[in-house]
């Protein structure tokens, strides 16, 4: 009994050992000195997505990653990029998912962009054809 209690103990501890000891990341949530910057950052922030989270900008996501994502924004902004380099070196990171507004160019997101014009093509001949059914047998 004794061994199988220090088995389960043993079980039981080893999500502790999983916790990081790391810091957090620097600027996940104190701003910038520049408010300009700082604006810059936020505008990109509330237009990349939490990939742990998935339905919230990293802007408004409490996850770890979201806060290192947060600040690694922070920090290229301070460096001096532009937010468009940014959001470039994220999406090459993380993938086209990581932004709110993917690129209409890529082969992967293209019939996500054509889709809804198809599909009320589609329904406006659907009405068409059924309306003109509808004007013949009165």
């Amino acid at each position: 009994m004794k061994r199988f209690l220090a088995l389960l103990m043993l079980i039981l501890s080893v999500p502790i050992a999983a916790q990081t000891g790391l810091p957090p990341a620097p600027y996940a949530d104190r701003q910038l000195d520049d408010p300009r910057q700082e604006a810059a950052a936020r505008d990109l922030m509330e237009e990349l997505r939490c990939l742990k989270c998935q339905s919230q900008s990293i802007a408004d996501s409490n996850a770890p990653m979201a806060g290192d994502m947060r600040s690694q924004v922070r920090e290229r902004i301070a460096a001096g990029e532009t937010p468009e380099a940014v959001r470039n070196w994220l999406i090459e990171r993380y993938g086209n998912w990581v932004s709110y507004d993917p690129p209409i160019a890529s082969a992967v997101t293209w019939p996500l962009w054509i889709a809804p014009i198809v599909l009320l093509l589609a329904a406006i001949w659907l009405a068409r054809g059924r309306f003109r059914k509808s004007k013949g047998s009165e």
